[in-house]
């Protein structure tokens, strides 16, 4: 896949679903915005960002070599060419070479998970949180970062809102210098455990719903992650079907009756 078109509630949301769709870091694609997102009032006037990212062809140039044949030697030497700086010593009226190398060390490359977890440390800052502590589990591609805080709860907000906002723009700042597409889950005191309990817990008493009343039941929305949690739960049952609608960031999931 080398282009896509992508919506989102923001331009950043819907870049950060386009990388991880193409799973290609930042650098290596090229954006072009073609709706910027609108909130609207009172949910009047609302619309989603919209853009189209391009996956940048990489494209190496072989460079040819000439072979000079060495012009004849004469009495007087050729002065030398300023890739050799040449030195006077005036006290003895001979000339030092300097040779610069040419083997500079590289900078060195940043850490992107250090750069996530400072990244997450000046977000806490902001919020009032000055006792944040951040534990990185990174296996691979996958990264976990288990934040703990006496204000835990600012950090989860409303179901897990805050937490899920701070997680995609964390992703976000860790490809921006990974040299890989990685993926982050950001977690807090284990809310994510029983977060998964408690949707599988409704899974099961709404599915109960659905077929008591034959009625199709519908979930508010909801992140990929957790309707996934939900699909899962009840992929065993064979008396109902459940399927997602919507657009992000406002795509649910339904249970229906069979």
């Amino acid at each position: 896949m080398n282009q896509l078109t992508q919506i989102g509630a923001t331009v950043d949301e819907a870049i950060s679903l386009a990388l991880q769709k193409l799973g290609k870091p930042r650098e290596q694609v090229r954006i072009e915005v073609l709706q910027e997102g609108k909130k609207g009032f009172l949910g009047f006037g609302a619309r989603d960002a919209q853009i189209r990212v391009t996956v940048i062809e990489e494209v190496k140039v072989e460079e040819e070599t000439k072979v000079v044949q060495p012009e004849p030697v004469e009495e007087e030497v050729e002065q030398v060419t300023t890739d050799i700086p040449v030195i006077a010593d005036d006290s003895h009226g001979e000339e030092q070479v300097q040779i610069a190398n040419e083997d500079q060390p590289a900078e060195p490359q940043k850490d992107p998970v250090e750069e996530a977890k400072a990244y997450l440390a000046d977000i806490a800052l902001q919020m009032g949180i000055t006792d944040l502590q951040i534990h990185a589990d990174v296996r691979g591609k996958n990264v976990v970062l288990k934040l703990e805080s006496q204000k835990a709860a600012y950090l989860i907000g409303k179901r897990g809102q805050t937490l899920n906002a701070l997680q995609q723009l964390t992703q976000l700042v860790l490809n921006k210098t990974a040299q890989s597409f990685m993926n982050i889950e950001l977690d807090v005191e284990d809310y994510r455990e029983r977060r998964r309990i408690s949707l599988e817990q409704l899974a099961e008493r709404m599915a109960d719903k659905a077929v008591r009343t034959q009625k199709t039941v519908k979930f508010e929305p909801m992140p990929s992650s957790e309707r996934k949690i939900i699909h899962n739960a009840l992929a065993h049952r064979l008396d109902i079907e459940t399927y997602s609608e919507g657009k992000e960031p406002y795509r649910y999931l339904v249970i229906e009756p069979i």
